[in-house]
């Protein structure tokens, strides 16, 4: 990848941090699908506005059209519940790691379903050293959590499953020559189609005390940051980098979630935040390419 694709990997890494401290704040008060339908209905109402406002316009075409529910339902409806579901029974840096499966998921998905994303010994055994740094860097006492409420875990598990087809399933966009902007307003609009009936069915919202303030702020910040502008990047980087290589982010959001505490909360790093970081640097590179290419090159020297 560019310099500017790592970058904007990066940002998407911090805008996907954040909203497991959005999770925690708001699921106090909002049940799963009412806080995830609302999630995404206030990013599809964000960015229908961006989409006027800029003249682009929503495609007409049903193919496409079922191309975004398809989308919606594996990369918002399935993962989103199972992991705010998952995220109200076990702790959210348990649900982090069991997250960061996603790159290794995708590996497997994209092995059989894509011509040009294949299985390699190096890329895989590169992603297991992202998920050791992962590990490494939240702490390895939160492992102690495996044997308790394992349903959750399987969650969360099966959510990394769903983005990894989600990745894949999402390349077809390009190839439909639909922008990023449109192609994110396209699968928050039909994620939202698709959540509603479940939160009423489900979660009787009517029925529920009304959150509290910083719930609602929580709820907004997932939606506008964690939704609207998370997707509009994640699709700029699947068209550019492909599916495998946009995985990444989740071994980054364990990073930018302990950074974001170090400078807005002013916590302290240790010295595992430090060497977990320090291997998922080295698997990025391994999965990458650069890593392999630098040893072939010294070798051959």
């Amino acid at each position: 990848m560019t310099p500017a694709e790592w970058g904007l990997l990066v940002f998407l890494s911090v805008l996907w941090g954040g909203s497991f401290f959005f999770v925690g704040v708001a699921v106090r008060e909002i049940p799963p699908f009412t806080l995830v339908f609302f999630r995404v209905f206030v990013g599809a109402c964000v960015l229908l506005l961006i989409v006027r406002l800029i003249g682009q316009r929503l495609p007409p075409e049903r193919y496409v059209w079922a191309s975004f529910f398809g989308m919606g339902f594996l990369g918002n409806v399935i993962p989103f519940s199972l992991l705010v579901w998952g995220q109200s029974h076990i702790p959210s840096g348990l649900a982090s790691i069991l997250n960061a499966m996603t790159p290794l998921a995708t590996i497997i998905v994209a092995q059989f379903l894509t011509q040009d994303e294949k299985m390699t010994g190096g890329r895989v055994a590169a992603v297991c050293l992202g998920i050791v740094g992962v590990v490494v860097m939240i702490g390895p006492d939160v492992l102690h959590d495996l044997g308790v409420n394992v349903l959750a875990q399987f969650a969360c598990l099966a959510a990394s499953v769903s983005y990894g087809f989600a990745g894949v399933f999402g390349r077809r966009f390009s190839r439909y020559g639909v922008t990023p902007l449109v192609t994110a307003t396209g699968q928050v609009i039909a994620s939202s189609a698709m959540l509603l009936p479940l939160s009423l069915l489900i979660d009787r919202p009517w029925t529920l005390v009304p959150p509290g303030t910083a719930s609602l702020m929580a709820m907004l910040g997932l939606g506008i940051f964690s939704t609207a502008l998370a997707y509009v990047v994640f699709y700029r980087i699947l068209s550019v980098a492909g599916a495998t290589r946009l995985a990444l982010v989740t071994f980054l959001v364990p990073v930018s979630a302990i950074l974001l505490g170090v400078f807005v909360l002013g916590e302290q790093l240790a010295l595992r935040h430090f060497l977990g970081m320090a291997l998922i640097g080295l698997g990025l590179a391994a999965v990458d390419g650069h890593l392999f290419a630098w040893l072939r090159l010294r070798r051959t020297r």
